[in-house]
């Protein structure tokens, strides 16, 4: 029997005079000057021509019910609207019945040109399995007893084999006119080519296009012509990955997925002086529209709080509940809000409201006043739970039980709190705090940076957690360890899971769902890959708990009647500050350190430096982390570098340093569950630095035991050596391509060794790192003692030149 790819070909004749099932496939004919060949074939376009006419015909011969008949007889899917049901059954009667899918055994369906199966994965994901060339069944039609059309039992009678059914070129970009901007990873020719053979056009201005392509530092340099044309005209701005997704997918993804708008400023220029900053007028703008600020948090666009509302609570249950539902492949990226709203004059009132992620203007929403009555109103509350989840309430809210059912909305469980990137200090108060601190002024310094909202918000953003609605920031601590857990299981899901094919890419679609479902983003897209899970999510997630940590820590500063709030934020972190002296040999010796090591970082085309501003020496906080005196007796002792988001300064202040979330193949998380730190500057100056509009980040210097025992690995670790490396908690140095010149390094007090030097090429070429990593496991084998206040420099600025025809700009 004949595969699926040479299915074709095969006619049988017939009498054309019986109508369309009946037509004769003997005659031959000529079509455009050309004859069908010996053997009975039929070009493509005369098959495709016969096949519309074939579909005409069918409901000359069959009612609706009749075609469910005979598609549930031959395993094929009889539901759904009766405009439906044709098509399938022709389908069905020309081509021959389809298969099952591959991945999850749903149905097919095609659609404009392909095979869109209907089933689902998992309760999280609708399978994403689309084929222009779908599995068929090598087996006859069966008519089920009823139908006595003749016309139809002869045309299966005579049907011995089926043709293919070729489909036309697929052009995802058909109609579109793109613009491009900026300095994308490929030169604009390259994409100009790549539009234009998907049907695409590429417009030289950004002026009634369906949507301008910018690259991701876009939100760094301020943006072009065409991206302020665009932002006035409200053009959709998109990264440069939704082309990719796109191209690479044969489909257009959706814009709002890859919105840019969020993370651009519009251009200062042209500003009168006695008018705000458009930067500072930004910040305020993205602090107000977080709306949402922890459990007890009254939802802002209900406007309830303006008149004293606040969330009813009634036997230990608080009444206040956010969910969110991603489902890359069905399109979805949502959440919905309800709360049930106390007034001062006794008046209930249930607000809900349910959008899209950044579609506010379409939000389905509404305040309901149920006066005094608190049982309807309860009855409401757990109907729309029941509704939008498909679970019960109070097992939820009481034990945490749920069920993640599909198509429906999973909890966002918010804990009680607020979050800071809305309670922290506003631009606006940070003079004010920082004049009224009684701790050093450049310890105060540092502190009005640590309990800004400004540092958080931005974190939140650069990683497009940013959601303005739900509170990110104060997440309970059972809604943190379920996102750990969920990752977890997914490094140990990998070691059966198909590594390649539609199997392999199905299995990262599932996860990534799981993933912006209960840590919802932005830009949801794909993860594909243990570099983007690592980047993405591991650092993500760390970032998000330490973030939350700080929510705690800090507080409500906002609302707080405090005369000195930075020294009472000083005082809750635990730990000890003080400034170094810059001519003390300590400050002299960690400038060298950090010069020495260092090697210019790149963003894009621009290169940046880093210098001093201050150096700060720490005393560990002695309830929750080792102390310089414990370390200091343990062996193998070097002073090495860590790299943090300023977000995360806070919890590593208060809690020290915690091991990674879990082993990934990647720089970071390689050698599993340990803390890592690096004897390059420049290693650690990556994860410090956060934007051009944001040049400052802190480095932190720690005294580091390697242990008594501690092994060289320069390959990616088994995870069974990994395993092995935890359980026996050795230290592990991992050898990069690079490292410090040994002949300079030099031992400083209490035998630490400190390892500056030049970075010189290693004999180690093939290494997956670039500079040594130093792991150990056990928290207690790490101190924090100095940590780095620095700037960011930009060391090669470039002027803008207008953009040549087919050049970058």
């Amino acid at each position: 029997m004949k595969g699926p790819e040479t299915r074709s070909r095969g006619h049988t004749s017939g009498d054309e005079e019986g109508g369309v099932m009946t037509r004769s496939m003997s005659k031959k004919q000529k079509t455009d000057g050309k004859e069908e060949s010996g053997s009975g074939e039929k070009d493509t376009e005369d098959i495709t021509d016969e096949f519309q006419e074939f579909c005409k015909g069918v409901p000359n011969h069959l009612t609706v019910v009749e075609m469910r008949k005979i598609l549930e007889a031959n395993d094929q899917d009889p539901s759904g609207p009766d405009d439906a049901v044709v098509p399938r059954v022709a389908d069905l009667l020309y081509y021959g019945p389809l298969g099952k899918c591959p991945i999850c055994k749903g149905f097919f369906e095609f659609r404009v040109n392909r095979y869109i199966c209907g089933g689902n994965y998992s309760e999280w994901s609708k399978c994403p399995t689309s084929l222009r060339d779908p599995p068929r069944k090598m087996e006859m039609i069966k008519i089920p007893e009823g139908i006595a059309d003749d016309q139809l039992r002869e045309w299966i009678k005579q049907r011995t084999e089926y043709p293919k059914r070729e489909l036309p070129e697929e052009k995802p970009l058909k109609n579109m006119v793109i613009c491009l901007s900026g300095r994308l990873s490929r030169r604009h020719d390259y994409w100009r080519q790549k539009i234009e053979k998907c049907g695409g056009e590429v417009a030289r201005t950004s002026l009634g296009v369906a949507c301008l392509v910018v690259p991701p530092a876009e939100s760094e340099r301020g943006g072009s012509n065409k991206t302020a044309d665009a932002l006035e005209t409200n053009v959709p701005i998109v990264s440069e990955q939704w082309l990719v997704d796109t191209l690479q997918n044969n489909e257009v993804q959706p814009l709002e997925f890859y919105d840019m708008k969020p993370y651009l400023v519009p251009d200062a220029r042209g500003i009168a002086w006695d008018t705000p900053d458009p930067v500072d007028e930004s910040m305020e703008s993205l602090v107000g529209e977080i709306k949402l600020c922890g459990k007890k948090g009254v939802h802002r666009d209900s406007r309830l709080h303006k008149v004293g509302g606040r969330i009813m609570e009634k036997d230990g249950i608080v009444y206040n509940c956010a969910f969110c539902l991603c489902d890359l492949v069905a399109k979805q990226n949502d959440y919905a809000i309800m709360q049930l709203i106390m007034l001062p004059d006794n008046h209930l009132h249930l607000f809900y409201k349910k959008s899209r992620v950044g579609d506010d203007p379409k939000a389905e929403e509404r305040v309901e006043d149920f006066e005094s009555r608190v049982g309807d109103a309860i009855s409401e509350f757990v109907r729309l739970f029941e509704e939008l989840t498909g679970n019960e309430f109070e097992p939820w809210e009481r034990e945490k039980k749920f069920e993640k059912k599909a198509f429906k909305f999973y909890p966002f469980d918010m804990d009680i709190g607020v979050d800071i990137r809305r309670h922290g200090l506003a631009p606006r108060n940070l003079g004010a705090a920082a004049l009224h601190c009684k701790l050093d002024p450049f310890v105060s310094s540092v502190m009005k940076i640590l309990c800004s909202q400004e540092i958080y918000r931005y974190a939140l953003m650069e990683m497009a957690h940013d959601v303005p609605d739900l509170p990110i920031g104060m997440l309970s601590n059972i809604h943190l360890k379920r996102c750990e857990q969920l990752l977890v299981n997914f490094r140990e899901e990998l070691k059966t899971a198909p590594g390649t094919g539609l199997a392999g890419e199905v299995v990262w679609i599932d996860f990534s769902n799981k993933w912006f479902t209960m840590m919802p983003s932005t830009m949801p897209f794909k993860i594909r890959g243990y570099k983007e899970l690592a980047d993405y999510v591991a650092a993500g997630y760390e970032t998000v708990k330490d973030i939350n940590v700080a929510s705690r820590i800090i507080g409500d500063l906002a609302n707080a009647t405090l005369e000195d709030p930075l020294s009472d934020c000083y005082a809750k972190i635990g730990c000890s500050i003080s400034l170094l002296d810059k001519e003390s040999e300590d400050y002299k010796m960690i400038v060298k350190y950090l010069k020495t090591t260092y090697e210019p970082y790149k963003v894009d085309d621009v290169v940046y430096g880093v210098s001093v501003e201050n150096i700060f020496e720490v005393q560990a906080n002695p309830n929750t982390s080792p102390t310089y005196d414990e370390v200091k007796k343990l062996p193998n002792k070097l002073l090495l570098w860590c790299g943090t988001r300023s977000s995360n300064v806070v919890r590593h202040l208060n809690k020290g340093f915690q091991p990674a979330v879990c082993q990934i193949p990647a720089s970071g998380y390689m050698f599993g569950r340990g803390i890592v730190c690096s004897d390059a500057s420049a290693e650690a100056a990556r994860y410090a630095f956060t934007g051009v509009d944001r040049p400052e980040g802190f480095l932190m210097l720690a005294v580091f035991s390697l242990g008594e025992q501690f092994t060289e690995i320069s390959t990616i670790p088994e995870e069974e050596e990994v395993k092995s490396l935890e359980e026996k908690r050795m230290g592990v140095k991992g050898l990069g391509r690079k490292k410090t010149d040994e002949s300079e390094h030099f031992t400083w007090k209490d035998d630490i060794k400190v390892p500056c030097g030049r970075l010189v090429p290693s004999d180690k070429k093939d290494s997956p790192l670039e500079y040594n990593e130093y792991t150990v496991y056990d928290p207690k084998q790490v101190s924090m003692k100095f940590m780095v206040w620095v700037k960011y420099e930009e060391q090669n600025m470039e002027v803008d030149v207008p953009e040549a025809p087919g050049e970058e700009e």
